[in-house]
């Protein structure tokens, strides 16, 4: 009881206190920081430097159910935090490397290097479950594979945490939280060298709903038919 009061003065805080922005044809300006612990819970005091970015439904203008997220970037990696309004904890799988995109997921893809059509794919459950792939695609023609050697400083550090219910497959909440570190040492070679201020990459950020086995999905930059329209990613601008 006292950590969900808690988490719950802590997300109204961030909520009242960070200014967010709606952000589709422009680029998301991504600022610098220094390493800090994950917990799954955002209330790091380097997430302050960051503004909340709002994330629109793909299909449904009136969808309420809001889902914003934040990103940083370090000298070792990039920071994220998904912040995913919900009513019903849509998930049961209870692995990694599965088809997370079938239920409850967020997911961010990026694109280092525009001149070679592949990128790198990251989802997350709200049970804490993950899927990183390298995504090389060919003019729509797609396939992913798992990262070699996915240990020590290549891991993906990830946590979640679920407000106002428990985490369960089918529990009544009210929201959860994803907070994961992609180390760059993951994404090699795509990524060539560490990003300085100036650098762009190109990317995508979504989430997917499974309430009440409707399909609802939120984008970044607003995509046709597929996740993989590498196309229309949005310009990520390092600071």
């Amino acid at each position: 009881m006292f950590k969900f009061i808690m988490i719950t003065i802590l997300m109204s805080h961030l909520l009242l206190c960070s200014s967010s922005k709606k952000v589709t044809d422009e680029a998301l300006i991504i600022r610098k920081t220094t390493d800090f612990t994950i917990n799954g819970m955002g209330n790091a005091s380097e997430w302050e430097n960051a503004n909340w970015l709002v994330i629109s439904s793909l299909r449904d203008s009136t969808e309420t159910r809001r889902t914003m997220l934040k990103v940083l970037y370090s000298d070792s990696g990039l920071y994220f935090l998904f912040y995913c309004q919900d009513l019903l904890l849509s998930a049961t799988i209870t692995s990694d490397f599965e088809n997370l995109w079938e239920e409850d997921v967020v997911e961010v893809f990026l694109w280092p290097a525009e001149h070679f059509p592949a990128y790198f794919e990251y989802e997350l459950s709200p049970l804490n479950y993950e899927l990183p792939l390298i995504i090389p695609n060919d003019n729509g023609y797609f396939w992913g594979w798992l990262p070699w050697h996915y240990e020590g400083k290549r891991r993906v550090i990830h946590q979640t945490v679920i407000i106002g219910g428990k985490k369960s497959s089918g529990a009544a909440i009210e929201a959860w939280i994803a907070e994961f570190f992609i180390p760059y040492d993951l994404i090699k070679p795509l990524v060539k060298s560490t990003p300085s201020s100036g650098s762009k990459w190109r990317g995508n950020f979504y989430r997917c709903d499974y309430d009440d086995n409707v399909s609802v999905c939120w984008a970044w930059q607003p995509v046709e038919k597929r996740f993989h329209e590498y196309e229309k990613f949005g310009m990520l601008v390092f600071e």
